[in-house]
């Protein structure tokens, strides 16, 4: 538990349930720290070896942290906007609020009337800064680009995954469901793996709850199709970072996406990416001189096996993609970098 006068920002969780926003939360605070910027979490859900603050801090919000006029509260959902503006504005504390969304729809009245109430407001990409109708600074998100790497054996990388070395992969990751277009993926590999016998495909994630029906109906058309050997659906892994550096090539099928992470998670660990017109994607991949991958239309089973089949067929074009992607993200996509820009802005509010 950290000391709440040496606290200058706080990073509120009030979800218990693992979520984009929770898991942006545990990967940016040691990094923050690292930088020196004094952040703690508060809020249900995260590790106890997170920084922290409890409850019961909230009372002492009233004296500023040391050495500062003000203490920031960053918000990134509803939930946490709403008490910290009451606290600053009825119970006047000292407090400047920053939101960071990722939303890339039209704000409820709602919404928007907590989004007018802060101090400072974050899109994490262009997309979503054209949602708002306040003044706004894109930061867009970075990952940890050490623990996404490539690999420095691919055929043990996927030997260690007991995956077949002498085989190409292709890869889809993240939850199974219809929004994250899984059925896209699983249907693209039917077409294409009768003829490419030196590729495999893999399914790495989560079907919960009432997406369990939905995962089993692909798995029925895998084995219809007698490809139940060559589509495999693997689960969830904490060692994801692991299965990415199995991969020569990953496709992000999605039919919407609030932001999405995996593109950069593939890029990093040095893999070409397939990836729809949704979220961030369009921003995150380089596609002039410098290819990292490609963007494809939402939706459409007869794009992803167009754009899939030149990748697969072409060792060059991967490797060259490969190449560039990885420099991509450590030039424009380190989590450090991220941490970076929010740090000016805690550091323009006070």
């Amino acid at each position: 538990m950290e000391d709440i006068s040496d606290v200058e920002i706080i990073a509120p969780n009030f979800k218990r349930r693992l979520s984009g926003v929770t898991s942006t939360i545990i990967q940016l605070i040691p990094v923050q720290r690292a930088l020196g910027q004094k952040v703690a979490a508060l809020g249900p859900g995260l590790p106890a070896s997170l920084p922290h603050i409890g409850y019961r801090d909230m009372f002492r919000l009233w004296t500023p942290p040391r050495g500062q006029r003000v203490r920031v509260w960053h918000a990134r959902r509803n939930i946490e906007m709403l008490p910290a503006i009451f606290m600053r504005d009825v119970l006047r504390m000292p407090l400047k609020i920053v939101f960071t969304s990722a939303s890339q729809r039209k704000h409820s009245g709602w919404t928007k009337w907590l989004i007018s109430k802060m101090d400072k407001v974050i899109a994490t990409s262009g997309k979503t800064a054209n949602y708002l109708t306040v003044e706004n600074t894109v930061v867009m998100h970075g990952i940890d680009t050490d623990r996404f790497s490539p690999p420095t054996d691919k055929a043990a990388a996927k030997h260690a995954r007991r995956l077949d070395p002498d085989k190409n992969i292709v890869g889809c990751f993240g939850r199974v469901r219809h929004q994250k277009g899984t059925d896209i993926f699983v249907d693209t590999m039917i077409r294409l793996l009768p003829t490419r016998p030196n590729w495999i495909a893999i399914v790495a994630g989560r079907a919960t709850g009432k997406h369990v029906d939905f995962e089993n109906g692909l798995k029925a058309k895998v084995k219809a199709a007698g490809l139940a050997e060559r589509i495999l659906f693997v689960g969830e892994h904490t060692n994801i970072n692991q299965w990415y550096q199995a991969l020569d090539l990953f496709i992000a099928p999605q039919r919407w996406e609030g932001f999405g992470l995996t593109p950069l998670e593939a890029m990093a660990t040095a893999v070409p990416v397939i990836a729809t017109d949704v979220g961030a994607f369009p921003e995150l991949l380089v596609i002039d001189q410098d290819e990292t991958g490609v963007i494809i239309g939402r939706d459409s089973v007869d794009a992803m096996v167009e754009a899939t089949a030149l990748f697969m067929d072409d060792g060059a074009r991967r490797q060259a993609a490969s190449n560039h992607a990885r420099a991509h993200v450590l030039k424009n996509f380190s989590i450090e970098g991220e941490a970076k820009l929010l740090g000016n802005i805690y550091q323009s509010m006070r």
